[in-house]
């Protein structure tokens, strides 16, 4: 962390931990997020989606990878504590187009909206309920935040939410959008993609198969999976573009050649 703290400039790569990771993310929001209070413009705002490798005249999907961080099971009972979202790619009908670098980042802490809370769950995102109690973000004034970031990157294009599996996910961010942000849904209420569907879809395999553990090679992420937020949205985006891309089964990865997932898999819940 010395050399990082030297450059004088907060990198996600830097942090060799978890615990660390969450420092360098709190620092490096400041740079990538949207920082909206009354009266002020928006700051430090992405390049929205590039409509020039698309036909003009077409609707265009913008795919935004999303990644939660809870304190339990399902929302209201209790919280969501963090979250992430990076932009994942377009596609006009005809051509998807994935980032050259998944560097459009959202990421936010929020307090926790209910006293309740379950340690497991906390004990696998390594995050501190006492600290975001007082320092996280309001949960109004950041889903606000999230929609206006959201709509800027996506621009004319349909903002379109990814995640593997979705239902996790998407019952969370949806919740909180419709729960606290002043528009509701950014993805209104059904815009959402399921990679794992896509998956089953496209090896034909059953669903039941279709687990993040078993992917073969070629659709795996370089980046590796830690339970933060911005680590975990990321190769969710790197997946979601090679599955997009992936002609299917006939190239080999049909139903046998998926593995069977390890007992380190079941232990991490990588095979949901």
């Amino acid at each position: 962390m010395e050399a990082y703290r030297q450059r004088g400039e907060p990198t996600f790569a830097d942090a060799t931990c978890t615990f660390d990771r969450i420092k360098a993310v709190r620092e490096a929001i400041k740079m990538t997020c949207v920082k909206q209070k009354s009266g002020d413009q928006l700051a430090s705002l992405p390049a929205q989606c590039d409509y020039r490798d698309h036909d003009v005249d077409s609707r265009v999907d913008a795919y935004f990878s999303a990644d939660v961080e809870t304190d339990g099971p399902i929302p209201g009972p209790f919280s969501m504590l963090s979250f992430a979202l990076v932009y994942a790619g377009s596609f006009d009908g005809k051509r998807f187009v994935r980032p050259k670098e998944y560097t459009e980042i959202f990421y936010r802490e929020m307090r926790p909206i209910s006293n309740d809370f379950q340690e497991e769950a906390l004990r696998v995102n390594g995050l501190d309920r006492v600290y975001l109690s007082g320092a996280g973000g309001h949960p109004d004034i950041v889903m606000n935040e999230a929609s206006n970031w959201i709509k800027h990157v996506s621009g004319h294009a349909n903002p379109v939410l990814v995640a593997y599996p979705l239902s996790f996910d998407w019952t969370w961010i949806y919740w909180y959008f419709i729960k606290f942000c002043d528009d509701g849904s950014p993805f209104e209420y059904s815009r959402c993609f399921d990679i794992k569907t896509a998956l089953a879809v496209k090896a034909g395999i059953p669903i039941s198969k279709a687990g993040r553990s078993r992917l073969p090679p070629a659709l795996i992420s370089n980046h590796k999976h830690t339970h933060h937020a911005v680590d975990d949205a990321i190769a969710q985006a790197e997946i979601f573009a090679n599955i997009f891309e992936w002609e299917g089964g006939n190239e080999g990865t049909q139903g046998s050649s998926f593995k069977n997932p390890s007992s380190d898999d079941r232990s991490s819940g990588e095979i949901s």
